[in-house]
C-alpha cells in the first residue's frame, strides 16, 4: 500500500476538519441535447456536449456515460454523500419537455461535482470529461472499475491532519450531526409529502374554487363597466387581471 497514486487531504478549518480545496477548481457546462443512432439506426439516444472549463475542449456524453461514472463515485467514496442522477424513464425519452428537464438536472448535479474539492479531483471524473477517443475511453473505464482505493480502502488515500483531536469532542460532534441528518431527513420526508398532498388538491378540488373565485373577480369588474360616470379605468383593468389570474392558476 506504500505505493498509493492518489491522495486526498484533510485539513483544520475555522469550523473544524474539512476536505482541502482543489488547487485548480472549474466549472463545466452541459449543452446542446441531440438525437444520434448507431447501429445504422436501430439504436437511438441523446447525446450532451460537456465542456469543462479548465480544458475547453467538449465532450459528447449520453446518460449511460453518466450513470456509468455515478456507481463509480457511489462504489469508491462510500463516505461521501453523491447526489443522485435524474431518473431514468423507459418511454417519451424523446420527447422535447423530458430532454430539457433532463438537462437542466444533469447541469444541477455536475454543478455539484465540480465544486466538492474531492469528487472534482476523482481520476475517472477527469476520464469522463475529457476522453474523446473511443478506445481510450474503454480503457480508462476499465481502469477505473479495477480501482483497489475503494471502500474501506478509500481511507488509506486520505491525509489527516497532525493536530491532536480530542476524542470526547469528535464524540460529541458525530453525536450532534447524527441527530441533525436525522431530523433534516424526517423533515425534508415530511415537507415533502405535505407538498405532493397540495399539489394533488390544487389539481382536483381546489381547481374549481380557483376558477370560482376567477369569475367573481371578473363579475365585479364588469358591474364596474355598467357605472360610466365614475368608473375606475386603472382599477377595473387590475381587477379583471386578477380574475384572470385565478383562473390561469
Amino acid at each position: 500500500m506504500a505505493k498509493i497514486a492518489e491522495s486526498y487531504t484533510i485539513e483544520m478549518g475555522p469550523l473544524g476538519p474539512q476536505w482541502k480545496a482543489n488547487p485548480r477548481p472549474f466549472i463545466c457546462s452541459i449543452e446542446d441535447p441531440t438525437k444520434q443512432t448507431k447501429f445504422k439506426g436501430i439504436k437511438t439516444y441523446i447525446s450532451y456536449r460537456v465542456t469543462p472549463s479548465h480544458t475547453g475542449r467538449p465532450v459528447y456524453r449520453r446518460y449511460k456515460h453518466f450513470d456509468w461514472l455515478y456507481n463509480r463515485l457511489l462504489h469508491k467514496f462510500t463516505v461521501i454523500s453523491v447526489p443522485h442522477l435524474p431518473e431514468k424513464q423507459a418511454t417519451g425519452r424523446f420527447e422535447e419537455d423530458f430532454i430539457e428537464k433532463r438537462k437542466r438536472r444533469l447541469i444541477l448535479w455536475m454543478n455539484h461535482m465540480t465544486s466538492h474539492p474531492v469528487l472534482s479531483q476523482y481520476e475517472g471524473f477527469e476520464h469522463f470529461l475529457m476522453c474523446a477517443d473511443d478506445k481510450q475511453w474503454k480503457l480508462g473505464k476499465r481502469r477505473a472499475e479495477k480501482d483497489e482505493m475503494v471502500g474501506a480502502h478509500f481511507m488509506l488515500t486520505v491525509q489527516i491532519p497532525n493536530e491532536h483531536q480530542d476524542l470526547q469532542d469528535v464524540e460529541e460532534r458525530v453525536d450532534n450531526f447524527k441527530s441533525f441528518a436525522k431530523k433534516m431527513d424526517d423533515s425534508v420526508m415530511q415537507l415533502t409529502h405535505v407538498a405532493s398532498e397540495l399539489v394533488r388538491k390544487h389539481l382536483g378540488g381546489f381547481r374549481k374554487e380557483f376558477q370560482r373565485l376567477g369569475n367573481a373577480f371578473q363579475s365585479i369588474s364588469q358591474a364596474f363597466t355598467l357605472d360610466p360616470p365614475y368608473k375606475s379605468d386603472a382599477l377595473n383593468s387590475a381587477i379583471s387581471h386578477t380574475g384572470r389570474t385565478y383562473k390561469n392558476i
